[in-house]
């Protein structure tokens, strides 16, 4: 179930893909076929980030059968091709952001979240390339709303200049929860992205009981519209009005074993 408290907006927590050897007998029953790991899945989480289509296209059928096996509520967020991000001249990217859009992803329906622009720990921060970057994300396609996230992974980007690109085209930055990828937790959409990045497989939950109540919280505040005073803002000078905004969460430590378990903890702390 969809956390959504009065006043909030929707709070989804879930992992990253669902086909992970590791998790069988973790996470999915012993004897599960591989076959129904997306719609248990998804019967445990409230929403999955899609790696895959960073690496290739996937087709039209392949969406349309994940949005069928997933229930009403659940949403995955989309990861953007890396022919999109990984060129030293972004502003050239058109091209390929068009052709991500056309293969398939809408078949979705309303189980499409955002979609994750990622880029690599070397790409610096040059306004000028990420504004044309930014200006090629459409608002809508095929009449439907798209939300953007990007998630940058190099410390130049801490600068209230990349904050101000971002709410300008109304997009949301990743706060990675990370050991070196920087940290950006500045509101400047009407949803909030996170990927909590410091899970310990060593722990049956994933994170330390007192570490999940204080995620659990926070979430709850950013959903509210409020920004946790732990969190990071790179332009406190200009803090977004409180209102209410939808909330991704995805736990992806390294090791990921525990994954799921830490998404679902918090999911059950997030209950009303």
């Amino acid at each position: 179930m969809v956390s959504a408290m009065k006043g909030s907006g929707k709070v989804y927590v879930g992992v990253g893909g669902w086909n992970f050897p590791p998790w069988r007998g973790v996470f999915y029953p012993k004897g599960l076929a591989q076959a129904k790991e997306l719609s248990y899945a998804a019967s445990h989480l409230t929403s999955i980030e899609i790696n895959s289509t960073f690496y290739g296209s996937q087709k039209p059928e392949s969406f349309r059968k994940w949005a069928r096996e997933t229930p009403d509520g659940f949403v995955f967020s989309v990861k953007g091709p890396r022919f999109a991000t990984n060129r030293r001249v972004l502003a050239e990217a058109g091209d390929s952001i068009q052709h991500f859009l056309n293969t398939g992803v809408m078949e979705l329906g309303d189980r499409l979240g955002p979609l994750l622009w990622q880029f690599a720990p070397h790409k610096k921060f040059d306004a000028a390339d990420f504004g044309a970057f930014l200006a090629l994300l459409p608002e809508k396609h095929d009449g439907r709303r798209l939300r953007h996230v990007i998630e940058v992974r190099h410390d130049s980007f801490l600068v209230p200049e990349f904050v101000a690109l971002l709410r300008k085209h109304d997009m949301a930055p990743v706060y990675s929860e990370h050991e070196t990828y920087p940290a950006i937790a500045d509101v400047t959409s009407d949803f909030v992205y996170l990927r909590l990045q410091k899970g310990d497989d060593a722990i049956k939950t994933g994170y330390p009981p007192k570490a999940l109540d204080a995620w659990a919280e926070r979430l709850k505040m950013l959903a509210l519209g409020k920004v946790p005073k732990d969190l990071p803002q790179v332009d406190a000078k200009n803090v977004a009005t409180p209102a209410p905004r939808d909330v991704f969460a995805y736990v992806i430590h390294e090791g990921k074993v525990r994954a799921p378990a830490a998404a679902m903890e918090l999911i059950e702390r997030l209950k009303p």
